[in-house]
């Protein structure tokens, strides 16, 4: 059990080393710190995995996964989208063939029906919502589809309030009412998709009384988003975290697809499908290759064309199978089969669902390299911690942002102290073990990049620079590609669409933490505008933006347990418990409770029960735990 209280991590201006594990980290020189780095991973090639982080750049992305497959020869790489958007990766992927957002942000202003789905966007991407409320004051009408009433529900003309772990229930129910209302695009689904008698079976039993009685969702708000997302002729599905931080996620993601496909929503200028991530490059990790069944430009690693090309260009066999995703990798560990990790930019022993284990697991490596600009939590476990420059401001490159736009970052400061550029580190460890890459700066590897990936082979430096970003793809260097993608599912000639997008056939499976008597209350995560990630810093709780973890309740169950604002209660699961403060906030219904992302000090009381991860993506369930809240006793001291 921990008490509140902010945890700060100071910036890294200089390598440390870790002589035994039982000594404490010691300041080091570059020069001892990457000899050391590279006999440990040398001695571990057989048995190793490398992490990269949605806040380094795509250069870095790149030389990150190529130093996996070329230097130690695995594809056991990955970033940190698995623990958010993976399923949405997945889903696009297995309708589509890629795994990005359909359209641009520019299009929520021109669009007629915006649907914001599990993503409270005017705090936790307020960039992002400033598109929507342009198309809102443009005349879209807005819908939002979250358990709380949030300040984005606010601005929406329907709220549905679903139950957690009911998306699937009522996107069939929404697709169903179409189908019975005739408003199913008859001739698109005829000359586009695949499966759709299956899917017509599949939602027929999810009538609106029975949604209503599943998600809590009134029937006639159900019929209300049907109608009004069939009938416009231009139509944005937006999701985020809400949807895909589930044991299911990856089918909540196709079951949201499968609106796109009944109603052709998708393929053109003002309709599409949204994912909304909260970092600015988890779409770049991905599309960079570092995933462990991808090479950069979404080739498949089983492709054996794709490899060859790769193989040419680097001089280096790759691996011809699949490697090992972060939850694997953490399941290796603990097997003894994976020995040696290199974490460039992430903090797992934070992020990673039940943390206590991921410690441990960690712990028991025989060799761990951090490359990070903080001592973060796992910082503290490595036998070798590599300072390095903060990738948008301390380096030159690029970033691509949720709308597949690429678009050039900056250097405009010097790292603190001797921290130096990731890809240069990376090349400093590559030379040591073997390998004399010579990248003359950012743009040489993105050379590098453009001539292995179509989708970026027309973006030059000069280009993005020019056109202020560009977004994938963009396979030539004389024009850029509308802003959406999958229009050949418009193309009447069967022989000019290619593959037909299939309907996604997924089932209703609720969350696998089931409230109970002893467990009544369910427990949902997110965001807050002064809360990032894994990383809660600040001040005081009652601070202008109340900095620091508290837990949120309605005003009906802060008056049943008998709490105030600031007061402090002890939040328990069947996994852990933690104290935190009170916050009353009219968003949230009787029985849901609400916390950041990441709760203080790293007590995970929301880490999912064994094998709560969705078994496509391995995204672990991070939106549905069951927990307890009890008020603290009153301490009276006798002087």
């Amino acid at each position: 059990m921990t008490e509140h209280g902010p945890k700060t991590y100071p910036r890294l201006t200089h390598p440390f080393v870790r002589d035994t594990r039982d000594e404490p980290l010691r300041r080091a020189s570059w020069e001892e710190a990457l000899d050391r780095a590279a006999r440990g991973l040398r001695r571990n090639r057989d048995a190793f995995g490398l992490l990269s982080c949605a806040r380094a750049t795509n250069e870095t992305h790149y030389v990150a996964q190529k130093f996996a497959r070329v230097v130690m020869g695995t594809n056991n790489v990955d970033s940190c989208d698995r623990a958010c958007h993976a399923s949405s990766v997945a889903g696009l992927s297995a309708v589509f063939g890629s795994g990005g957002g359909t359209s641009s942000y520019e299009e929520l202003e021109q669009t007629d029906v915006i649907v914001l789905w599990g993503s409270d966007a005017r705090p936790a991407r307020p960039v992002f919502f400033q598109h929507v409320l342009k198309g809102i004051r443009g005349g879209a009408r807005m819908y939002a589809v979250d358990p709380r009433r949030t300040s984005t529900a606010r601005w929406a003309d329907g709220w549905l309030g679903l139950n957690v772990g009911t998306d699937i229930p009522l996107a069939h129910a929404i697709g169903r009412e179409i189908i019975h209302a005739g408003l199913a695009n008859e001739a698109f689904i005829g000359r586009a998709t695949s499966g759709f008698e299956e899917y017509r079976a599949l939602v027929e039993p999810w009538t609106l009384s029975l949604a209503q009685k599943v998600t809590g969702v009134p029937a006639s708000a159900i019929r209300e988003l049907a109608h009004a997302y069939a009938r416009a002729d231009r139509a944005q599905l937006c999701w985020s975290l809400g949807v895909t931080e589930h044991h299911n996620g990856t089918d909540n993601v196709r079951a949201l697809i499968d609106l796109s496909l009944l109603t052709g929503h998708i393929g053109r200028r003002g309709s599409g499908l949204q994912p909304l991530s909260g970092q600015d490059n988890v779409q770049g990790g991905i599309d960079m290759g570092a995933v462990p069944h991808r090479l950069p430009g979404f080739q498949d690693i089983l492709d054996r064309g794709a490899r060859l090309r790769f193989e040419s260009a680097w001089g280096a066999a790759v691996p011809p199978h699949y490697g090992l995703n972060v939850t694997e990798m953490f399941e290796e560990m603990e097997s003894g089969t994976l020995r040696a990790v290199h974490c460039l930019g992430g903090d797992p022993a934070r992020s990673q669902p039940d943390g206590a284990r991921t410690v441990r697991r960690l712990k028991a490596l025989d060799f761990l390299v951090v490359q990070d600009i903080f001592l973060t939590e796992t910082a503290e476990l490595a036998d070798v911690v590599l300072p390095a420059a903060a990738g948008r401001v301390e380096s030159e490159g690029t970033t691509t942002s949720g709308e597949r736009r690429v678009q050039r970052v900056r250097k405009a400061v010097d790292p603190p102290g001797e921290a130096r550029d990731d890809v240069g580190i990376l090349c400093e460890l590559a030379r040591r073990l073997g390998h004399d890459w010579k990248y003359a700066d950012a743009e040489a590897v993105w050379n590098e990049v453009r001539t292995l990936s179509p989708d970026h082979h027309g973006m030059t430096y000069e280009r993005l620079e020019r056109h202020h970003g560009i977004q994938w793809p963009c396979p030539d260097t004389d024009g850029i590609e509308p802003p959406f993608l999958h229009g050949r599912l418009w193309e009447a000639d069967p022989a000019e669409r290619g593959r037909l997008a299939p309907f996604g056939i997924v089932r209703h499976d609720p969350p696998i933490d089931l409230t109970d008597e002893q467990y009544p209350v369910r427990l949902t995560t997110g965001r807050r505008l002064d809360s990032r990630n894994t990383v809660v810093r600040g001040g005081s709780f009652a601070s202008a933006l109340r900095r620091g973890e508290c837990v949120e309740l309605c005003p009906e169950d802060a008056e049943r347990y008998g709490v105030v604002v600031g007061e402090q209660v002890r939040i328990s699961s069947r996994r852990g418990s933690v104290l935190a403060p009170v916050w009353i906030d009219t968003a949230l219904r009787p029985g849901l409770a609400f916390m950041t992302l990441r709760l203080p000090d790293g007590v995970d009381i929301d880490r999912p029960t064994a094998g709560a991860a969705c078994p496509i993506a391995g995204t672990a369930e991070f939106r549905a735990t069951a927990i307890r809240i009890d008020k603290l006793p009153v301490v009276t001291y006798v002087g």
